[in-house]
This record gives structure tokens, C-alpha cells and sequence, in this order.
């Protein structure tokens, strides 16, 4: 369900939006990585404001607003409900990753909330199910440790490689969502070399 690009453009468009986060986590790549060569995997586990904004986009903007549907084998109660055997069962990826008794200002993005609690440190897994990423259990997602990488990494190398900017006739990127969860217009922003010329390929 989750993909690089959902996570990227959802992420990149907030942080615009809030520019000292973007110079943030451009700062901890430089820190961490520098300018002279690209991110690699092995700088991510480094990389922690970056993942951090990963997973609130993620926790924010799910690419489906519920996982896919399972059905109770047995009758059983959770959490005080009763749920008949047969039932088909839908979890609302919104609504724990925007569940106000979860996350305090649960609407605004808040790359600092992952790092307060390390949870940052889990990648983009979550196995408190305070959000879901690539599905959670024994049927999960096989590729969610390559999902997490190809996600950060494409995340990182974009801060990384680009100064970013908004158009000069927007004050914001407008965030509202379509029906879909999607992005409601394309983002359209302004992207600006930042490394050696030796480090794009032509």
C-alpha cells in the first residue's frame, strides 16, 4: 500500500510549508553525509530528524485511509467490543495515525514527536500500532524492511541533492487531500542543484 513517492511528496510538501524543518533535516545530512558524495544505505540508521519526518508523513498522510479487510475466526471481545465470528474487521490507518488520545495536535506536522520518544529508531515500522506502515502481522508486508529503505533513501537524496523552494505567486503548498488521500493538486515546487556537478549523472 505504502510507497516512496506517497511519503516523499507528502513530506517534502509539508516541510515546505514549515521551512525550519526542511533546513533541518538538510542540515543533518550534511552533518551526517556531507556534499561530496550521496546518501547511501548504510548513512540512514544516522539519519534520524530524516526518518523521523518519514514517519510522520506516513503517520499523517496514509496512501489508504484503511488496511486491508481480515475476517474473525472466532467470536471475541477487544478492548470491550464484542466481535462475532465471520465479521469482516477494517482498521483506519486515519484514524489511529490522527487519534487526538494518541498524538497531542494529531492534524499539524510534527517530525519532533519521533524523535521525543526514539521512535524513530523502529524505522518506519510501528509496532505499537499507534499508525500503520506496510501492514502489521504474519501477513504483512515481506518487503517492508526494502519499502523503509527505498523510502528514506529517496527522501534523503532528494533534501539532499536540491534546495527547494515555492513557487514565488504561493505563500503555501496547498495540502488537502483528495478523495483518495492523494494530494488534491500536484506539487509543484522549485528544485535547485546543491552538490558537485560530478554527483548527477547526465
Amino acid at each position: 500500500m505504502d510507497n516512496p513517492s506517497n511519503v516523499t511528496e507528502w513530506a517534502l510538501g509539508e516541510m515546505l510549508n514549515q521551512p525550519e524543518q526542511l533546513q533541518k533535516a538538510v542540515d543533518e545530512i550534511d552533518r551526517v553525509v556531507g556534499k561530496e558524495r550521496l546518501v547511501e544505505e548504510s548513512d540512514i540508521p544516522n539519519l534520524h530528524y530524516v526518518m523521523a519526518c518519514a514517519r510522520e508523513a506516513l503517520r499523517l498522510h496514509p496512501v489508504s485511509p484503511f488496511n486491508l479487510p481480515h475476517i474473525s475466526k472466532a467470536d471475541i471481545t477487544v478492548a470491550g467490543y464484542f466481535i462475532p465470528k465471520g465479521s469482516q474487521l477494517w482498521i483506519s490507518r486515519l484514524g489511529l495515525g490522527r487519534n487526538p488520545r494518541v498524538w497531542e495536535d494529531p492534524l499539524r506536522f510534527n517530525p519532533e514527536r519521533h524523535l521525543n520518544d526514539k521512535s524513530y529508531e523502529l524505522g518506519l515500522g510501528e509496532p505499537n500500532l499507534r499508525f500503520i506502515t506496510f501492514t502489521r502481522g504474519r501477513r504483512g508486508c515481506m518487503g517492508g524492511t526494502l519499502g523503509t529503505l527505498l523510502t528514506v533513501l529517496l527522501f534523503a537524496r532528494l533534501l539532499q541533492g536540491f534546495t527547494w523552494s515555492i513557487p514565488h505567486d504561493l505563500e503555501k503548498i496547498g495540502l488537502k487531500e483528495d478523495d483518495q488521500l492523494f494530494l488534491a493538486k500536484p506539487l509543484t515546487v522549485y528544485a535547485v542543484p546543491r552538490l558537485p556537478a560530478h554527483l548527477y549523472p547526465a
